[in-house]
């Protein structure tokens, strides 16, 4: 009888260490997947270099203005007002260059035009 008594007392015990592993592992993986993020190359080159966002405006207009609408407000894509709220810098460049949300098109700028196109869409 006391044999029954020790088993949920462990299986607890287990449950909750289990629980506090999975509490830690989560933060540090989260911040071990932003430290790769942040040493992408071509990220890290973008972050870098101070945008201007009357060419963001221009390279928006050109490159993405058609799906989001010319005040980025919608039209066939999403409204992007506010997106920098919504959305970090690297998964704003992210959803830029990878094309991994059908339909938008994989869009390669240069690291240039993309501090400039990140520069406008903060200021949206």
């Amino acid at each position: 009888m006391n044999n029954q008594i020790t088993k949920p007392k462990t299986r607890i015990q287990w449950i909750a260490l289990l629980a506090a592993v999975m509490l830690l592992a989560a933060p540090l993986g989260i911040f071990g997947v932003q430290m790769v993020r942040a040493s992408d190359p071509y990220v890290k080159n973008v972050l870098s270099l101070k945008g201007d966002i009357v060419q963001g405006n221009a390279i928006f207009q050109i490159n993405c203005a058609g799906c989001h609408g010319l005040e980025a407000d919608g039209l066939v894509g999403p409204s992007l007002q506010g997106v920098s709220k919504r959305k970090s810098r690297y998964k704003l460049i992210h959803q830029v260059i990878s094309g991994e949300t059908p339909p938008m098109p994989k869009f390669q700028p240069s690291a240039q035009e993309m501090a400039d196109l990140l520069s406008y869409l903060e200021n949206l």
